[in-house]
């Protein structure tokens, strides 16, 4: 646990401070492993996407309180293929810099994670805007994940960049995490020169990984997520008067940590990056998780929180909140307003979505399999493969960002085979998701069914339901903590049926999806969160289209329990 120590710089604001209160989670649902940038008046967060398209969700800001999103950097093949990349693989620990007039950003794209291999490649993109368009990718060094760029640009800096990134370690009996790597990045040949440098070994609390590089008063400062990714995870920070270290850790412990403290509404706090304001405050962006239940799952995954940083006398950074000393707080002062406000920049068209939360799995838009419904407004998916397949679904999603929520949606959809399914889906991975779709059944006609994959375990704890007619069915999917819910809209009785039992949501979490064994291996993971969506599968390959209209999502904010964005 971080220590108490006297620490200079901008002090708290007292309780009767005008300033804004920055609201954790600011931003809620999947969004972890934040980067947080300052270019001007501007704030920019980049948090991590996994498997699923565009890579690299992006955030806009002038106040560190309202986040509008910019949707995804990574929208074309060109950038990112996430064919067959398995669950919880695709992009990890996004780093957002900028310099010569130019937003750079780096990312990994993890193939395999499981057992003793991490198959990386790590690339470098860079942009005139954070909405693009952004350059071909310049593969780099690929032993390891979590990379990122700093550029010594600043007052009295180098004026060089340098590629920070974890070694990773196959071999039995040595540490996986085998320390933090440097090597100068050239900005204008864009590609890695000279000797590579070891910097960081990590602390006690071991499993060293997403480094962030910062320079402040003559020191570089590291700031690394140790821990693991659960309830162990930290934010901690060494130091050096070079850049190449060595760099030496703070002596009074992570700079940020939840562990130890079940009571504290924020989880999981760790992997972290700093911002300095125009005005010379310092804020920490860093991901944290919301259990249902104390130690219990995080159906929302694991979410960006904000908190304000003091430096001490002898400059070590400090975090300092309601919560405590190195604590995550809910409630944290915000800088002072702008005189003015912009607009967000416009964030960059994909797939003709109505709003930049929806997503695709592993597919990229395009209209072979994703077009807009004639005339209604709405979506119209050409049947895919399965919810088990990691290649070619035909799904688009959002985020489960609250707790308690309602997602609808109308779907047009004349099924002949039981092979032909569409509807709507409660989604974790490939191996955990609920499905209420409309099929066919040679008894029955068209049919209502559910659907559970448990682990890869399928079952159907409802249906068929007939439905009478060939017109469009109105479905919702209703989540109340750790339960959720479908029901069908009954045009004869002109009320909601509900199909099925209420239904574990709990499984849709990272803490279900991570299944190790004994000897620490681990068959899969989970570093994602639950989304909700419509989907439509065709296993005979002649793609029928199910045509979507009316989506709505509806979440209760509940202050007590779910915060930040709405």
């Amino acid at each position: 646990m971080t220590a108490a120590v006297p620490a200079t710089g901008n002090p708290v604001p007292a309780p009767d401070d005008r300033r804004a209160v920055i609201r954790n989670p600011v931003l809620t649902g999947f969004h972890p492993d934040p980067s947080l940038l300052r270019v001007g008046p501007d704030y920019y967060l980049a948090t991590s996407t996994f498997e699923w398209l565009p890579g690299v969700t992006l955030h806009h800001s002038r106040d560190l309180v309202h986040w509008e999103p910019l949707g995804g950097a990574l929208t074309e093949e060109r950038l990112l293929d996430l064919t067959g990349v398995p669950d919880s693989g695709g992009v990890w620990a996004p780093c957002l810099s900028y310099a010569d007039g130019l937003f750079h950003l780096v990312y990994s794209d993890v193939k395999s994670l499981t057992g003793a291999y991490k198959d990386v490649h790590n690339h470098v993109v860079t942009a005139p805007a954070p909405t693009g368009p952004w350059s071909d990718p310049v593969p780099v060094a690929g032993h390891g994940f979590d990379p990122s760029l700093f550029h010594d640009t600043g007052p009295g800096g180098s004026g060089r960049s340098w590629l920070l990134w974890l070694e990773w370690d196959h071999r039995p009996g040595n540490d996986p995490f085998a320390g933090i790597l440097l090597q100068e990045w050239d900005r204008a040949g864009r590609r890695l020169r000279g000797p590579v440098h070891r910097i960081f070994t990590g602390t006690a609390l071991g499993r060293t990984e997403g480094p962030h590089l910062y320079r402040r008063d003559g020191w570089y400062y590291l700031v690394t997520a140790e821990g693991g990714t659960s309830w162990e995870h930290a934010v901690t920070v060494a130091r050096s008067r070079k850049v190449t270290g060595p760099y030496a850790p703070d002596p009074a412990g992570p700079m940020l940590t939840s562990h130890g403290d079940d009571g504290l509404a924020l989880q999981k706090a760790g992997h972290g990056s700093l911002v300095e304001t125009p005005d010379g405050d310092w804020y920490l962006a860093h991901l944290a998780a919301r259990p249902l239940t104390p130690r219990g799952a995080c159906v929302l995954g694991r979410e960006t929180a904000l908190q304000h940083v003091r430096w001490t006398a002898d400059g070590w950074p400090r975090v300092t909140g309601d919560a405590g000393p190195g604590r995550p707080a809910r409630r944290v002062p915000a800088p002072p307003a702008p005189a003015e406000v912009t607009a967000a920049p416009r964030p960059a068209p994909y797939g003709g979505f109505p709003g930049a939360e929806w997503m695709t799995l592993r597919r990229h838009p395009d209209p072979t399999w994703l077009s807009p419904a004639d005339g209604s407004g709405g979506l119209r998916l050409r049947g895919g493969e399965s919810l088990s397949s990691r290649h070619r679904q035909s799904l688009v999603a959002r985020r489960q960002r609250h707790t308690r929520f309602r997602f609808e949606a109308t779907v047009s959809f004349a099924p002949d085979s039981p092979r032909r399914m569409a509807g709507v889906v409660h989604f974790y991975n490939t191996r955990l998701w609920h499905y209420a779709h409309l099929t066919s059944d040679a008894g029955h006609g068209r049919v209502l069914r559910l659907a559970v994959c448990d682990r890869g375990r399928y079952s159907e704890p409802a249906g068929p339901v007939p439905v009478p007619g060939e017109g469009p069915l109105r479905l919702r999917l209703s989540g109340r903590g750790a339960e959720a819910s479908f029901a069908w809209w009954d045009d004869a009785a002109r009320g909601w049926r509900p199909l099925g039992p209420a239904l574990d949501a709990g499984r849709l979490s990272d803490e279900y999806a991570t299944v190790g064994d004994a000897d620490g291996h681990f068959s899969s993971w989970g570093f994602t969160g639950a989304f909700v969506g419509v989907c439509a599968q065709d296993l005979t390959g002649g793609r029928l289209g199910a045509d979507f209209t009316d989506l709505e999502y509806e979440g209760d904010p509940q202050p007590d329990t779910d915060g930040g964005a709405p």
